[in-house]
């Protein structure tokens, strides 16, 4: 049975906002619903949250769900890499968009930094997140996914996401399964680790999906279930 990402992944919106402006943005939709902010595209820092890191049950956290870690200060960075070292019970994601913008050198263990791609024009992100970004865990996000990347140099990659289109879109704008297939063949000859999200159930069919999570991330779920029994 599939599992749903955010059950296993954490959103933790230390940063809303973001300047690229992608047209099939949720979270420029959610934070003018909610009026989180007072313009998306002015990113705001919300320091209070990295409280949540503090907590001793392990927990995966998505660190970037309503922003794009290019448009971080580096003052806000180096809080929160301090806090991530303290705190190596979880694992922590970043993504970006431009990581032609980024210039970061870390030894997090718990640290993992990935590109998000939706078509093969993007490939270029994943060549400057390992040309810019000098990390220990390297990830990418295929979602949605809009045409065939073709082949991808997916060494140093250490898991990939695979999506497509959600929301009122999804019923013009569907990922070719093909290009599902061909990602995760291209990523398991690496014995990289591959997650189909939920959202391709309609296309891939429930039999068929697959759901794997880095071995990091699977200790975190088991130490999870672990406090579960204890309680």
């Amino acid at each position: 049975m599939s599992v749903c990402i955010k059950d296993q992944i954490q959103n933790m919106n230390l940063v809303i906002g973001c300047t690229i402006g992608c047209d099939y943005c949720y979270a420029r939709n959610n934070v003018n619903r909610w009026h989180m902010t007072e313009d998306f595209n002015k990113p705001v820092y919300f320091p209070g949250k990295l409280r949540m890191m503090d907590r001793k049950r392990p927990q995966n956290f998505l660190l970037t769900g309503m922003s794009d870690l290019s448009a971080w200060k580096q003052e806000w960075l180096d809080e929160v890499f301090s806090k991530i070292r303290h705190n190596p019970q979880h694992q922590f994601l970043f993504l970006s968009k431009r990581p032609d913008l980024l210039h970061i050198e870390t030894d997090l263990e718990n640290a993992w930094f990935g590109v998000t791609v939706t078509r093969q024009a993007d490939l270029w992100r994943i060549d400057a997140l390992r040309n810019n970004v000098k990390a220990k865990h390297y990830h990418v996000t295929f979602e949605p996914l809009f045409d065939d990347p073709g082949t991808i140099d997916l060494n140093g990659i250490d898991w990939i996401v695979i999506g497509t289109m959600t929301g009122a879109q999804s019923r013009k704008i569907q990922t070719n399964p093909a290009w599902t297939y061909s990602l995760t063949e291209q990523a398991h000859s690496l014995n990289i680790p591959v997650f189909w999200k939920e959202d391709l159930i309609p296309i891939m069919g429930e039999e068929s999906m697959i759901q794997e999570l880095p071995a990091s991330f699977n200790k975190v779920l088991e130490e999870q279930n672990q406090w579960k029994t204890k309680r």
